[in-house]
C-alpha cells in the first residue's frame, strides 16, 4: 500500500487540493474538512513547518514551490514557525465534529496547535 491516500480523485486534483488545505491552514489558522482529506493535509502541513523552522533561503524557495500564496509563505517563516522552534513535530491538532448532513462523512476542524 502507497503511504498517502487517493481520495477519489486524479492525481493533479488530489495535489492541487491539498495545496489548497495546506495553504488555508496557514492563512486562517483552522479549517473544516473530512477526517482522511485532514490527515493528508497534515502531513504535508508538518513538511512545511519543518521548512520554516530551517529557515534558511532554499527552504523559502521550497515552500514558495508548494504554497499558493506568497503571503502566507511570509507569515509561515516569520510567524508560525519561530512558534514552534522547540517543539519537535505535532504541530497541528485534528478535533472531531461529527458526520456531515448529506453524506455521512466523518467532518474534522484541523488546526495549528
Amino acid at each position: 500500500m502507497p503511504g498517502y491516500r487517493k481520495l477519489g480523485k486524479p492525481t493533479a486534483h488530489r495535489k492541487s487540493m491539498l495545496r489548497n488545505q495546506v495553504t488555508d491552514l496557514f492563512r486562517e489558522g483552522r479549517i473544516t474538512t473530512t477526517d482522511c482529506r485532514a490527515k493528508e493535509a497534515r502531513k504535508l502541513a508538518e513538511k512545511m513547518i519543518t521548512l520554516g523552522k530551517r529557515g534558511d533561503l532554499h527552504a523559502r524557495r521550497q515552500a514558495m514551490s508548494y504554497l499558493f500564496d506568497e503571503d502566507v509563505v511570509t507569515k509561515l517563516f516569520d510567524e508560525i514557525s519561530p512558534k514552534y522552534a522547540d517543539r519537535n513535530g505535532g504541530y497541528t491538532r485534528i478535533l472531531k465534529l461529527g458526520p456531515r448532513q448529506g453524506d455521512s462523512a466523518e467532518m474534522v476542524f484541523l488546526e495549528l496547535v
